[in-house]
């Protein structure tokens, strides 16, 4: 057993054990980018040419002192090295990266990539037509140019594109660091040419190569942190958070500080089950005398959260509300709801792991919901199922009931088993004072998880010890497949016998209830996906068309 004291309050003003500040190259970048926008700000406003001329001076010196080290060797590479800024192979690398993120399905790395493409082309543009700056008139351009000369748009654009690239299909660490390298060969390069061929000032290149590069750096590391939306080739489930690195540091440094509790050792468990959150199995010491003992973990983070509001308007628009149920309003809440609810359903006498709480990782973004560890407890379908795990199923499903609290998540990985009794986990979906619709759907589930390791006759006799045959067939007729969450409907698929039918068969007829009802909410709902998805389309049009890319 855990104790649940000892917990230490974080100072006011002391960081969180894992916090998400923007790194010191990025406040870099920031700098400068901001340096650039004061200057433009001052050359739109009319402030004169006065404080630039140093700059200008430079600039002119420079191409001068290229312009006399020509040579016609050196003439042909640099004409060549110029096409890595041509328009063909831009389009080619967005559209690789394009194509690349829809076949991984990274939607928010690509659709972060879609906003930063349009925010840097409109930029680019924009301070091109304020600037008004004139191609060198020093010296002999020997290479194609388009347009004003401030700050370079290919450099921009092939800049864009290598970060692009960088932030949504490179894995963070060792191997980004490796390709920020390899990157900026092509750049220098481009830089390089056009320098030479006397196309683009010196302060061109490096304000282009400012904005092509700080504006979509900041952005992917505050939208898409590697944190919390890595990029790894590793078959899984997304949800699923690596916690190693950084992050496990911040997890042991968390449970020490908040919980007490020091951890020797953690490893996920159960993957294939779970899409809601990263489960793991802790072995933790606590006290003067270091006794160790098992936990189990779940970590919750934002895109969680952001996964189940998507598949509950999805869900919402298709089969209309289920049930009462509103999304969480932040990983706070989340946590907080599923440490209440095994508070609620431990005091109604309710088999649940006993909670220890959670504790904060990052303040709303993540956080580890930490409970008792089953011991000797295995997974229903991995049990044998008899008599008695039946009735104690049964009994459970009726003490919810009695209690009037709903699970919702009913499945074999979320039912286990220890000595010939029935235990309950998972409860982050569970709800108080459900429908009778829920409370209805529950019992079936039951039933089918418990049919899967028995048969629909056995499960049958043993519910009508509890439930009487109105009540079972009331829940048999509000049940479906998509009342069912997805991992007991594999496992249904997987078995091959239609045990929802053969339950049918055996309870008193009943008209099915119907579950998709039209509503107003729901036309308005759909309605305005369907306005929504159209706009998308619009605004990726014209983001492609501006990006050069239709």
């Amino acid at each position: 057993m855990v104790s649940r004291t000892g917990r230490r309050r974080r100072p006011s003003g002391e960081a969180p054990p894992l916090p998400h500040p923007i790194s010191a190259s990025g406040w870099a970048y920031l700098a400068v980018a901001t340096g650039i926008l004061a200057a433009w700000v001052l050359l739109y406003l009319g402030f004169g040419s006065q404080p630039f001329e140093a700059l200008v001076r430079f600039d002119v010196a420079v191409l001068q002192w290229i312009e006399r080290h020509r040579s016609d060797a050196l003439t042909a590479v640099m004409l060549d090295l110029h096409a890595l800024g041509s328009e063909w192979t831009v389009r080619g690398l967005r559209w690789g990266t394009l194509v690349a993120l829809v076949v991984l399905r990274r939607f928010r790395h690509l659709a972060v990539f879609l906003g930063v493409t349009l925010l840097v082309t409109a930029v680019t543009t924009t301070s091109s037509l304020i600037v008004g700056r004139l191609r060198p008139l020093e010296v002999e351009i020997i290479g194609g140019w388009d347009g004003y000369s401030h700050p370079s748009a290919p450099v921009v654009a092939l800049g864009l594109s290598l970060v692009g690239i960088l932030y949504t299909l490179v894995p963070g660490g060792v191997w980004r660091n490796r390709a920020k390298w390899v990157a900026g060969v092509p750049i220098v390069a481009l830089i390089a040419a056009r320098l030479y061929l006397g196309i683009d000032h010196p302060s061109d290149v490096f304000v282009a190569a400012v904005i092509g590069m700080a504006i979509p750096v900041v952005a992917f590391r505050m939208l898409t942190p590697s944190e919390i939306f890595p990029i790894t080739y590793r078959r899984g489930k997304t949800a699923h958070l690596d916690v190693g690195g950084r992050r496990g540091e911040a997890i042991a440094s968390a449970l020490h500080q908040q919980l007490s509790l020091t951890l020797v050792d953690m490893r996920p468990v159960g993957l294939e089950a779970s899409a809601g959150s990263t489960p793991l199995l802790l072995r933790v010491c606590q006290g003067p005398e270091a006794v160790e003992a098992h936990v189990f973990a779940k970590l919750y983070a934002r895109n969680h959260l952001r996964s189940d509001r998507w598949y509950k308007l999805g869900r919402a628009v298709r089969y209309g509300r289920l049930e009462d149920e509103g999304t969480f309003s932040s990983v706070r809440r989340l946590v907080e709801y599923e440490d209440y609810l095994l508070r609620v359903m431990g005091d109604a006498g309710l088999p649940v792991p006993l909670s220890y709480g959670f504790v904060e990782i990052t303040p709303e973004r993540e956080y580890l919901m930490v409970t008792e560890f089953l011991a000797g407890a295995t997974q229903l379908d991995r049990a044998e199922v008899d008599d008695a795990v039946i009735d104690s199923a049964m009994d459970v499903v009726r003490r919810m009931w009695d209690a009037g609290l709903a699970h919702r998540d009913l499945k074999p990985a979320n039912v286990m088993v220890r000595d010939g009794k029935v235990l309950l986990i998972d409860v982050a979906f569970a709800t108080v004072r459900p429908t009778p619709w829920r409370q209805a759907v529950d019992l079936t589930n039951m039933m089918l998880t418990l049919a899967l390791g028995s048969s629909a006759e056995r499960v049958y006799e043993r519910a009508r010890r509890v439930f009487e045959p109105d009540e079972i067939a009331e829940a048999l007729a509000a049940s479906r497949s998509v009342t069912m969450p997805a991992d007991l409907r594999r496992h249904l698929r997987d078995d091959g016998r239609d045990l929802l039918a053969q339950l049918r068969a055996l309870a008193p007829s009943r008209p099915p209830i119907s579950i998709q009802l039209w509503s107003i909410r729901r036309i308005a709902l759909t309605l305005a996906v369907a306005a929504s998805g159209a706009a998308a389309v619009g605004l990726l049009a014209f983001n492609l068309r501006t990006a050069g890319l239709l």
